[in-house]
């Protein structure tokens, strides 16, 4: 039995209660908390569901929970239910109601811990945003790690998620890259305010041997073609490395789009017809302060030029209007100050930003290897390329490492150490886990002995069984919690916490039968409980797109 099974339970019994006329209580609540208890002693779950309803039913929360333990015990699935403190409530599962959990993960696979905490939300998740001049680096590497996380977990509660790229191709960056790319070609010095670094080089080669006619235009024809072409190159560059640690985007959405589709007018006019806009100094403004923000945002200049302001309100306009219920933004450690202005534009734009924006900020990364920290690219020039650290620390190690800790929080990745085989690195404990796993089952089909879901589960009835039975029944609510909070790192430590239940489970309980021992239905049901533990761990690993291998 899951947690949120055994809620289901609980609410059951409130209402028979109130059926029969013994508690009086308006409304039942949809769900309860049922959590596992910090001591062993106190039960398999403890939940303290009459403590925040006592006082609605009008008794006293202890007394509604010796009601509601008396109710729960006459359940088959309930071995025991005390009653703690002012009204804390301890239940002790049947060993078959818990040891049903391996045959249900079992039977669900690849499925087991996918709910509906989201169901019903189209969510565009933008976790990308960069110029195609160059190669992507390490912050975007974080936030390719973690967004392409969140988007999993985020659909396995049930939401409907779009991962998109924000393709930053329009200003005068791009025409700075132009002119590097031309002067590149033509054996001249890049432009001091250009782009650096051997990618440049390798660019403009690689544009000439495409087009060669393209030395022989008008100058100015010629840098715009170099523009236009190197920016193809670039950005095809940026999504094999995307795809080379498994992320992958569904829309890569072009800013030029916004001013040539007739977009950035569009949400002008949106705003217009909202009243949140204003002329003033010879400028048109959004007026943000009635949101929240610090300052009113000015959309178009003087001179006639639009704002990036401008951009960033079409584009959330344009979201909005494609049918996505919410629009997160993955933004990077200098972006604070977006959070307000963004909250203001989207209630400007007649929004709950509550309801329909979310703006998470990412820390920067720091690596280091030999104890030094690793500064420049020789191929990037002033920046340390994605596709190097994919080189230097293997896609499975970067991707669990980025998504292991709160984005939130500044991070520091030691080469040696999360590449290091050995148990005090996660990665690696958690992969041989699932290894170790698999190999029991291999020796077990060598034997002939096959997964019986079938198999008695009040069997599996010792203390480091229900530990990792319980283990296993939490993983639902962590994804939904992990979906919720938008904390995919709670997917990770828990596999490192559950991989631990495991070996500890191992080490004392003996799956295979030794020697000419007889298999036995203990021993059935334990590689049962094997095999619902590798599903578990595979699915985790799955969220954070990291790979379960078989064998280490």
């Amino acid at each position: 039995m899951t947690p949120l099974e055994l809620s289901a339970l609980v609410v059951a019994a409130l209402g028979a209660l109130r059926d029969r006329g013994e508690l009086d209580l308006p409304e039942l609540p949809e769900s309860v908390v049922v959590e596992r208890p910090k001591q062993r002693g106190h039960g398999d779950y403890a939940t303290n569901v009459a403590l925040q309803l006592g006082k609605r039913a009008g008794m006293a929360p202890r007394a509604l929970a010796e009601l509601l333990a008396a109710e729960l015990v006459a359940d088959p699935a309930v071995a025991a239910a005390e009653v703690a403190g002012p009204g804390f409530l301890n239940l002790t599962l049947d060993a078959g109601a818990q040891g049903a959990v391996a045959a249900q993960v079992v039977a669900a696979g690849a499925a087991y811990g996918r709910g509906d905490a989201l169901a019903g939300r189209r969510v565009n998740v933008e976790f990308v945003s960069a110029n195609p001049t160059g190669p992507l680096h390490l912050g975007h590497t974080r936030w390719a790690a973690v967004g392409d996380a969140l988007a999993r977990v985020m659909e396995a509660a049930g939401a409907d998620v779009v991962r998109e790229f924000y393709v930053n191709d329009r200003g005068s960056q791009m025409d700075k890259f132009g002119a590097s790319l031309e002067a590149s070609a033509l054996g001249r010095p890049v432009p001091e305010d250009g782009y650096h670094g051997d990618y440049v080089h390798d660019l403009a080669r690689q544009v000439v041997a495409q087009e060669p006619g393209i030395l022989e235009l008008p100058e100015g024809e010629r840098l715009v073609a170099f523009r236009e072409a190197g920016y193809r190159l670039q950005l095809a560059d940026q999504q094999a490395d995307l795809e080379g640690l498994r992320t992958h985007f569904d829309t890569w959405f072009s800013e030029r789009s916004l001013f040539d589709d007739g977009k950035v007018q569009h949400g002008l006019e949106v705003l217009e017809k909202a009243g949140h806009l204003f002329e003033a100094d010879d400028a048109l403004w959004m007026r943000t302060t009635d949101f929240g923000d610090d300052k009113d945002r000015v959309l178009r200049r003087g001179n006639g030029e639009l704002t990036y302001f401008a951009s960033d309100t079409a584009y959330y306009v344009d979201k909005r209007e494609r049918g996505f219920d919410l629009c997160v933004y993955l933004l990077g450690a200098d972006h604070h100050g977006y959070v307000g202005r963004l909250r203001a534009m989207a209630a400007c734009a007649g929004d709950d930003p509550d309801s329909t924006i979310e703006v998470l900020i990412g820390q920067l990364v720091k690596i280091l290897r030999g104890g030094q920290e690793v500064r420049l690219s020789k191929r990037a020039g002033s920046i340390v390329s994605l596709a190097e650290i994919v080189e230097l620390i293997g896609v499975d190690a970067l991707r669990y490492t980025l998504a292991r800790y709160p984005n939130d929080s500044p991070l520091t990745l030691d080469v040696e150490a999360v590449t290091r085989q050995s148990s005090d690195n996660p990665v690696f404990y958690v992969q041989y886990a699932h290894a170790r796993l698999s190999a029991i089952l291999r020796n077990a089909a060598d034997l002939g002995l096959a997964v019986d879901p079938s198999v008695d589960p009040a069997l599996l009835d010792h203390e480091r069984e229900g530990l990792l039975l319980r283990a296993l029944a939490e993983y639902p609510r962590v994804v939904a919690a992990a979906a919720s909070l938008r904390e995919p790192h709670r997917v990770a430590r828990y596999l490192e916490e559950t991989a631990a239940t495991f070996h500890r489970f191992y080490d004392v309980c003996r799956v295979l039968p030794m020697g000419d021992e007889e298999a036995g239905d203990l021993h059935r049901a334990r590689l049962l409980l094997v095999a619902a533990t590798r599903t578990v761990l595979a699915n985790g690993l799955d969220l954070l797109g990291v790979s379960a291998p078989e064998r280490m």
